[in-house]
C-alpha cells in the first residue's frame, strides 16, 4: 500500500524507515506547506499525519478534502477535534486519532482505568498522574497525561488528581499513576524507551484505517469496540 507521511521529521523520518515491515511504501514525504497537487500525484492509500499542534487540524482537512484516510500522531491538537471530524464525514474520509500511539502506553490506560474503578469508593486513597517528556515538547500536561486522568474519571474516580510534569533533556517520556493512603500506595508507570512505539502504532493504525470511514480512536484498532463519540 502506497503511504503518503505529512511531517517529516524524527518521527516521519522513523516511520519511513519502520513502513516496509507493514507492508508500505512511502509516496511521499511532505513538510510544512505541502502542495496537495503532489500529494494527488502520488496517488497515497493512507497518510500518517505527524506535524505541530498548529499545523495538525489544517492538515487534517486537507487530507479529508482529497479523501485520503489518515492517522494523526500529533499531540496538543484535540481541542479542535470537532473541527477535524467535520472535515471528514463532510468528505466521506476516515481518521485515528489519539493522545499516544503507543501500544504499552494505551494498555497502560486500560490498567489505569481498572485501577480507578477499583479505588472510587475507597475515600482513604488520594490519587496523582505525573509525566516527564524531552525539552522540545511543546504541550504540558501532555496528551496522554490528560487521557490517563481523563479514563480514570470514566471509571468513577470523581476525587482531585494532582497533575504535574516536567520537561527536561531527550527523554522519550514516562507517565506515572498513583494512589496514596496511610496503609499503602500503589504506583502504575510506563516508560517509553523510544519514539520507536508510537511510529509502531501508527503504522498499525494506518493498515487498519486504509478501508474505514469516520474518525476512530486509535483504541478501537487494538480492543475492538463501539466507535469513538
Amino acid at each position: 500500500m502506497r503511504l503518503a507521511i505529512v511531517g517529516y521529521g524524527k518521527m516521519g523520518k522513523m516511520i519511513a524507515g519502520l513502513a516496509p515491515q507493514y507492508g508500505f511504501e512511502v509516496c511521499a514525504a511532505l513538510d510544512i506547506g505541502w502542495d496537495a497537487a503532489e500529494l494527488t500525484a502520488a496517488r497515497p492509500g493512507v497518510a500518517i499525519e505527524f506535524s505541530t499542534p498548529e499545523t495538525a487540524v489544517g492538515n487534517i482537512e486537507r487530507l479529508a478534502a482529497l479523501r485520503v484516510p489518515t492517522v494523526c500522531g500529533t499531540t496538543g491538537w484535540l481541542k479542535d477535534l470537532d473541527r477535524a471530524r467535520a472535515a471528514v464525514d463532510e468528505h466521506g474520509s476516515a481518521l485515528v486519532y489519539s493522545a499516544n500511539f503507543s501500544i504499552g502506553v494505551n494498555v497502560f490506560q486500560r490498567l489505569a482505568e481498572e485501577a480507578a474503578r477499583l479505588l472510587k469508593d475507597e475515600e482513604s486513597y488520594e490519587a496523582w498522574a505525573w509525566e516527564i517528556h524531552h525539552s522540545a515538547k511543546k504541550d504540558a500536561p501532555s496528551g496522554t497525561l490528560l487521557q490517563l486522568v481523563a479514563a480514570m474519571r470514566g471509571a468513577g474516580y470523581s476525587r482531585p488528581v494532582s497533575e504535574s510534569s516536567n520537561r527536561a533533556g531527550s527523554h522519550p517520556g514516562t507517565h506515572e499513576i498513583g494512589f496514596d493512603s496511610a496503609a499503602d500506595t500503589i504506583t502504575l508507570r510506563h516508560a517509553a524507551r523510544s519514539r520507536e512505539g508510537f511510529a509502531r502504532g501508527a503504522l498499525k493504525a494506518a493498515q487498519w484505517v486504509a478501508d474505514k470511514k469516520g474518525v476512530h480512536h486509535f483504541t478501537e484498532v487494538l480492543f475492538g469496540g463501539a466507535k469513538c463519540s
